[in-house]
C-alpha cells in the first residue's frame, strides 16, 4: 500500500469515527456512494451489524446537515441503474397532484388517514406483482418533536440525496427537498426512500430520520416515500417496507446498480404539486 493510499484510508477511518454523514446543499453528479461501509462487496464481506464497520477503500466522507466537510463527488446524485422503457402520469381527482411511474406499475387512490387536514390526499403505488412500494400523502399534521434519549441515537448515511422542486416551509431545522435514500445502523443498516426537507441529526446520528417535506402554512406536511419515518428496528420487529441490509455496500449497490431505485427515484423527483 502506497503512502497516499495510507493516509486515504486512515482519513476514511476517521471520518467513519467522526459519523460525518447525511445531507447538504452540496452538489455534485458522483454515483451515491455510502460515507462509511461495513466491508467489501456482499458475497465477500464477513463484518455483521454489531461489530465496528471498517472504512472502504472506494467510500468518500458525505456532508452533515450542519455543513461539515463534504464528499468531493458530493452525495447528490441520480441512481446508476436502468429505468422502465415505458411510462405514464398520475393525477387525482381533484389533479392537485400529479407524478410519473412506470406504466405496469399501479397507483390507487385510498382513504386520507384520521386527522389529516380537509382536501388531504393519499394515494399508494405497487408495482406490476401488486408488491409495495409507496405512499404519496399531502395534508399531514406536522408531528410533535418526539423525546430522543443519547443511548438510543444511532449513526445514519445519505447514500443518495438529489433535489426536488415542490413547496415547501422554511425554518431551523429545515433545508430544500430532497429525494433521499438514508441507511440508520441497528442490528442491521436499514433504508428507506422518500422525500424530505428535514434535518436529520446534527452530528450524523438520529432516533428516526423523516421523511417529509414540512409545507407552506396552512397547507400540511407531505409525504412521497416506503415509510413516513425511518428507524432502527429491533429484532422482533417488522421491518418492511424499509430495506435491511448486512452492509452498507450493498446499500450502495442497491441505490447504484439496481432498477427498482432508479424507477422509485424518478417517480419521486416527478412529484408535482398544486400550490
Amino acid at each position: 500500500m502506497t503512502g497516499k493510499a495510507a493516509a486515504r484510508r486512515a482519513r476514511l477511518g476517521a471520518a467513519f469515527i467522526v459519523a460525518a454523514v447525511v445531507m447538504s446543499g452540496c452538489s455534485g453528479e458522483g454515483k451515491g456512494e455510502p460515507a462509511w461501509t461495513a466491508g467489501g462487496s456482499p458475497t465477500e464481506s464477513t463484518t455483521t451489524a454489531g461489530t465496528s464497520p471498517a472504512a472502504s477503500p472506494g467510500a468518500t466522507p458525505g456532508a452533515t446537515d450542519t455543513g461539515a466537510q463534504s464528499s468531493p463527488t458530493g452525495t447528490e446524485s441520480a441512481s446508476a441503474g436502468a429505468t422502465a422503457a415505458a411510462w405514464k402520469v398520475f393525477s387525482d381527482s381533484g389533479r392537485n397532484v400529479s407524478f410519473e411511474l412506470p406504466q405496469d406499475w399501479i397507483a390507487q387512490s385510498v382513504t386520507p388517514d384520521q386527522g389529516t387536514l380537509p382536501g388531504a390526499i393519499k394515494i399508494e403505488v405497487k408495482d406490476a406483482k401488486g408488491g409495495y412500494l409507496a405512499t404519496l400523502q399531502t395534508g399531514l399534521p406536522s408531528p410533535s418533536a418526539a423525546a430522543c434519549q443519547e443511548a438510543a441515537r444511532k449513526p445514519y448515511v445519505v447514500v443518495s440525496s438529489v433535489p426536488v422542486d415542490l413547496p415547501h416551509r422554511e425554518g431551523d431545522g429545515l433545508i430544500a427537498p430532497h429525494v433521499v435514500f438514508r441507511v440508520i445502523q441497528g442490528y442491521r443498516y436499514f433504508g428507506s426512500y422518500g422525500i424530505t426537507n428535514v434535518v436529520g441529526g446534527s452530528d450524523g446520528r438520529a432516533c428516526a430520520l423523516q421523511n417529509i417535506v414540512r409545507g407552506p402554512e396552512g397547507k400540511g406536511d407531505v409525504s412521497f416515500g416506503d415509510l413516513t419515518a425511518l428507524k432502527a428496528f429491533a429484532p422482533d420487529e417488522k421491518v418492511a417496507p424499509a430495506k435491511a441490509f448486512d452492509t452498507l455496500d450493498q446499500a450502495a449497490k442497491y441505490v447504484n446498480e439496481g432498477s427498482e431505485f432508479a424507477n422509485v427515484q424518478r417517480m419521486l423527483m416527478s412529484l408535482k404539486i398544486k400550490s
